[in-house]
């Protein structure tokens, strides 16, 4: 190097210090002083420090020296060695630069890839538990501070639209917009029971799936007048009264729909093809909603036709009242051994998850493991059943009243909740009204009877779930005849996933008695009556075993949160948005 130069630090108006290192480098020397009295020189006057400020500046000189020194044999061993240091600074050539260095930048390995994908698909799984922390701790903050905040005294309210166990519905108006919309009319609900839980799944809904259900404006708490607790409040906006119970009491249904629908009437006669098209765009609308709510992890629990209401400015159904629903992402609502449902439209299991499963721990625990209890449990499928007798009182106008609707679910009873067998009891009777609703099921190759099928099923794991019915070549314009090679295949993956495999099962026994005996691989008969009449031991599958021993794992899991959580989970979680509003 031509000249090796170290700098101390010194003022740039002193003077400069050249040191020879070997003939080779000259260093400037300057002062960490800010005045020059530092070095005790002072500009047009003599240094009164005398001689012992001049041994000073010699030593300092000297110790410059041989940091200076000491600089030259670390760049030689650095050039020596050939790491450490850039190019420039180590006087080397590209290659060997590139040859030393480690290598920079990601380094991506198949394991590495494999494991990104099983950890993002888990995240990203249904019902989302990555969304769920965006929606929650970022989405949920900002929308408190963006969004206008309401009391009582900002509303009038009007006529009474209705009453039931959960609170009574009022039409109303704002005294003042503070939204800058037109909100002429409103719907304002005053909560008896589960009102914070109804806030909760609302302002969910408006952030995730606002099409869905009900256009949610705000809920509020007051305190009642004699001091006697709290009492909440929610707000929408007035898309209209009718619900689908009070257009399926029309003799005229579903032609009385039509026109709200479709904005005209179709010119086709009245007659099972015309019909189908309503219900279908009906239903598909329904199903729609449904696959909304549960991607997001909230199960309705009460889907029936009066709450299902049509808003005439998005000329749709959409879903409401979702005081009995349960956010299944984070537990809110979701306390083991109770249920809330109708008995006219619910499921025969009643619970939407197994009664063994624990109750939710904290919020974020809860989000973590809310896929593995998703796809253990499959709680969606019981809004499936619902939808699916509401698709069978469209179909057939005699099941449209409650006693009706009551008497098939024990005649399905009787029937071991097979529709098939149901089927063959009702045609026997020769009804016109039966008559009628099979010959619109039976339309296009019986899709409409293959899908009304797979959702009124007795366990829930053999139900399709709603976003596949709406894969189902039932919502397809065409039928059968529409659908591409892939749809085909797709169909026939449902079909296979959700038939009853019991004449399967009886055939490959016939046959394996016939085959022959234990020499060439099958079984005599008089083994295969004999394994028939053994009794079955409770616990000796392997598939019991595993599943017993991941629920005694969960519980156990379980406990230890709660135990460690108790301080802070004394009341239900959710409950602090009570405090904060």
């Amino acid at each position: 190097m031509a000249l090796q130069q170290l700098t101390l630090g010194l003022n740039p108006i002193q003077g400069l210090v050249v040191i020879p290192s070997g003939s080779r480098s000259r260093t400037n020397l300057r002062s960490p002083g800010h005045h020059p009295a530092a070095w005790g020189i002072q500009k047009g006057k003599r240094n009164r420090s005398g001689v012992g400020e001049c041994r000073c500046q010699l030593g300092l000189v000297g110790a410059a020296a041989g940091v200076v020194e000491m600089v030259e044999k670390l760049n030689a061993l650095v050039l020596g060695v050939g790491v450490g240091l850039p190019c420039q600074v180590m006087d080397c050539g590209d290659v060997v630069y590139r040859s030393t260095l480690p290598k920079q930048g990601l380094i991506i390995t198949a394991p590495g890839v494999a494991l990104a994908l099983l950890v993002a698909t888990y995240l990203w799984s249904q019902p989302g538990v990555a969304p769920g922390f965006w929606d929650m701790f970022v989405l949920a903050k900002l929308e408190q501070i963006i969004r206008p905040s309401y009391k009582k005294e900002d509303f009038v309210l009007g006529k009474k639209l209705g009453e039931g166990a959960f609170g009574t519905v009022y039409k109303a108006s704002l005294v003042k917009s503070k939204s800058g919309k037109s909100d002429s009319e409103l719907v304002v609900k005053k909560a008896n029971q589960y009102g914070a839980v109804e806030v909760w799944m609302n302002e969910r809904v408006r952030r995730a799936c606002s099409s869905s259900c009900a256009d949610f404006i705000d809920g509020f708490r007051e305190s009642k007048r004699k001091g006697k607790g709290d009492e909440f409040w929610l707000v929408w906006r007035y898309e209209g009264d009718a619900t689908l119970d009070d257009l399926m009491k029309d003799k005229d249904f579903p032609y009385n729909v039509e026109q709200m629908i479709y904005g005209r009437v179709d010119e086709l006669p009245k007659g099972p093809e015309r019909e189908n098209r309503i219900i279908r765009t009906i239903m598909r609308q329904i199903m729609s909603s449904l696959k909304n709510l549960h991607a997001i992890g909230i199960v309705h629990r009460d889907i029936k036709p009066q709450n299902i209401i049509f808003s005439q400015d998005a000329k749709s159904f959409k879903i409401i009242d979702l005081g009995a629903a349960a956010d299944l992402r984070v537990g809110i609502n979701y306390v083991p051994n109770e249920f809330l449902l109708d008995p006219r439209y619910a499921a025969p299991e009643q619970y939407i998850m197994s009664t063994q499963t624990p109750s939710a721990p904290p919020p974020p625990v809860a989000a973590a493991l809310s896929p593995v209890l998703w796809q253990m449990n499959v709680p969606d499928r019981f809004d499936v059943y619902s939808a699916g007798l509401i698709f069978l009182q469209m179909v057939f106008p005699n099941l449209r009243t409650d006693g009706s609707l009551i008497q098939f679910n024990r005649q399905l009873k009787r029937c071991d909740y097979n529709m098939v067998k149901w089927r063959q009891s009702t045609e026997a009777r020769n009804n016109p009204d039966f008559r009628r609703g099979f010959e619109l099921l039976d339309r296009d190759e019986g899709v409409g009877w293959e899908l009304l099928q797979a959702m009124i099923r007795f366990k829930g794991r053999q139900r399709i779930s709603a976003k596949q019915a709406l894969d189902h070549p039932f919502f397809i314009r065409d039928g059968l005849l529409g659908l591409t090679f892939l749809q085909k295949l797709r169909l026939q993956l449902i079909r296979t996933s959700f038939q009853d495999r019991s004449e399967a099962f009886a055939w490959v026994q016939n046959l394996m008695a016939k085959s022959g005996t234990k020499s060439v691989g099958g079984f005599t008969e008089a083994e295969l009556q004999k394994l028939k009449d053994k009794e079955p031991k409770a616990k000796d599958t392997v598939s019991r075993n595993a599943l017993a021993s991941a629920l005694k794992l969960q519980r156990k899991v379980a406990r230890t949160i709660a135990t460690v959580g108790e301080p802070a989970n004394k009341r239900n979680w959710w409950n602090r948005w009570e405090s904060t509003n």
